[in-house]
């Protein structure tokens, strides 16, 4: 056989050969890419395949390597996928003879990507075709390349102006543009004309958690991190997703959702503030409490060496400074904790004389003081019915005051609201806008506190009252029964302080209202539990004294500094089974 013969024998073999294709698949979003289909691919990635593998089939050529982006936008070249096919193309130039892709606009979708990916292709003598395109090397299938590549990035942009507008008009409205975060759902529904609607409630769930998150580390007992193991152990979790599990809450979540305003009921976008339709999970002045809390702990947070459940609360009385643990070895080996003063430890406070003083006498000491001025049932009923009578006569004093600060929160909000339209308006820049927002939420947040008391001066106090007298209702022997968690928390609903004073004696300094409630006659309450078992008769001028005592409540216990939230009197969590109260029986 002759050469000649030889070359059209091997040019005949090489065009029955099939050709090689490389096959570029892209959806845009993960939610594409998630939406049913199977194997994570949704419904569009499958049938980018199948149109993928008919060209090819139409052009005498197999699919020989496949690359997916699933979830990447076309507006950068910066894909994972994409560059891997590159490389693939560049490391097998020999071997690859086209690149098939949907349409252009999965490929890229400005037109510098284009050009690049264009050149490259090029240099590696591999065709580029579309499935839906009429795309080849010919002067009109590059010309047509060329319309289709700069209307895919006029197609980008445009969607891109027309998403950020939408989105700017739906916040306007109070809507949530983007997925809501823990505590709430993004759900869709149909109208009564049939029409969908996209809005936002509250995960029945996870909301509950969410809140006492709030409440709790307003109080500032709380680290970020002990509370999101606390609130992990009460069952909050992160919502699961097709690619990522529910796991228990940590405290990187945690703060996440500590510092978001959307839970105060605001959506905040471009960095202006606007006022949501979702429900709001705290009040204003939680939020901001919790802010300022956070705000204190910007030096990082510690975990307390020596924990015991008396610390935070007992204060050295001759300088004021926080009594600390410590532990002395005796000769024997025997450690004794003590508790002693921090600002003489530390030398701060160099004039203090203050002794150490035994764990255990203290907490004996503590014990005394709660059977001192423990309730009765009988003296318990005594006193609310007393000020429950009294509380009612005092309605109509605050009615006045509470319409003045009601028409000032609502000169407030058309102000705010005359300040969103001047800025849509562009009558004034970003930065005076949300200067002037935070300027309004303050005075707002203490506006709506004070609204707060005064509706639980009309609505909540007389509930407050009888949950701090169910507190302290025989809460010498609750005291001693419930573990160290809840004593911790009892002394912190009780006392603002407790006093260890030079002799190593403890004295209470109570918090609102149990000051008010107490104070006035926390001598007749030690009388009382001192002559109660004389019985009934005997008691009957120390009730007359304590009815003329605790009128002063009324003088000062309804001021509204001093009145708490009724959930400030409740020292258990929604994790909690029963109340400190069930573990007698």
């Amino acid at each position: 056989m002759s050469f000649s013969t030889n070359n059209m024998m091997e040019a005949f073999v090489a065009d029955m050969s099939p050709k090689f294709a490389v096959s570029y698949l892209r959806v845009s979003t993960r939610g594409q890419a998630e939406r049913g289909g199977g194997a994570d691919e949704g419904f569009s990635i499958p049938a980018q395949r199948e149109a993928n593998k008919r060209k090819a089939l139409s052009m005498g050529a197999i699919v020989g390597k496949e690359f997916v982006d699933r979830g990447a936008s076309a507006k950068s070249a910066d894909r994972p996928e994409l560059q891997k096919m590159l490389e693939y193309v560049k490391e097998n130039a020999d071997r690859v003879d086209y690149v098939i892709v949907h349409k252009v606009d999965r490929l890229a979708r400005n037109r510098g990507d284009d050009i690049d990916i264009m050149r490259t292709l090029r240099e590696c003598g591999v065709q580029l075709v579309s499935a839906s395109e009429s795309i080849d090397d010919t002067p009109a299938g590059m010309l047509l390349h060329g319309i289709m590549s700069s209307i895919a990035e006029f197609y980008s942009q445009n969607l891109a102006n027309e998403v950020k507008k939408g989105m700017g008009e739906k916040v306007k409205s109070g809507g949530t543009p983007t997925r809501a975060p823990l505590g709430y759902l993004n759900i869709r529904r149909m109208d009564d004309k049939g029409r969908e609607e996209r809005t936002v409630v509250l995960d029945e769930e996870r909301a509950p958690l969410i809140k006492l998150a709030f409440e709790e580390y307003a109080t500032g007992n709380w680290t970020v991190n002990d509370l999101a193991e606390h609130l992990a152990a009460c069952g909050l979790t992160t919502r699961a997703t097709p690619r990522i599990p529910s796991v228990p809450v940590d405290k990187r979540v945690l703060n996440t959702v500590l510092v978001n305003p959307y839970y105060k009921g605001v959506v905040t976008y471009k960095g202006v503030e606007y006022a949501g339709n979702h429900p709001a999970l705290v009040a204003t002045d939680v939020w901001q409490q919790v802010q300022d809390v956070l705000a204190s702990h910007v030096n990082g947070e510690r975990t307390r060496e020596h924990p015991h459940f008396l610390k935070g609360s007992l204060y050295c009385r001759q300088c004021g400074s926080r009594m600390i643990v410590t532990y002395a070895k005796a000769r024997s080996g025997v450690r004794y904790p003590y508790f002693i003063c921090a600002g003489r430890h530390s030398k701060r406070e160099k004039d203090c004389k203050q002794k150490a003083v035994l764990i255990d006498e203290v907490e004996r000491q503590v014990e005394q003081i709660y059977d001192r001025y423990s309730l009765s049932p009988e003296l318990r009923k005594y006193l609310e019915k007393y000020l429950q009578a009294n509380i009612k006569a005092e309605q109509e004093k605050y009615e006045t005051e509470l319409d003045g600060l009601r028409r000032e929160k609502d000169k407030l909000e058309r102000k705010r609201k005359k300040l969103l339209e001047a800025h849509y308006n562009d009558a004034i820049p970003l930065d005076l806008m949300k200067s002037e927002q935070q300027k309004i939420a303050k005075q707002l947040a203490a506006i709506e506190h004070q609204i707060k008391i005064y509706g639980q001066t009309f609505a909540g106090v007389s509930e407050s009252i009888s949950k701090a007298l169910e507190l302290i209702e025989d809460c010498g022997l609750t005291y001693r029964l419930v573990d160290d968690r809840y004593k911790k928390m009892l002394n912190q609903a009780i006392f603002s302080k407790l006093w260890v004073g030079e002799d190593g004696n403890v004295t209470a300094e109570f918090r609102e209202p149990f000051n008010m409630l107490i104070g006035p006659i926390k001598g007749e309450i030690a009388h009382y539990n001192k002559e109660k078992a004389r019985g009934a008769e005997a008691l009957t001028d120390i009730f007359s004294v304590i009815a003329n005592r605790i009128s002063h409540f009324f003088g000062h216990g309804l001021n509204n500094d001093n009145l708490v939230d009724a959930n400030g009197l409740e020292p258990l969590t929604p994790c909690t089974s029963s109340r400190c109260s069930s573990q007698l029986s």
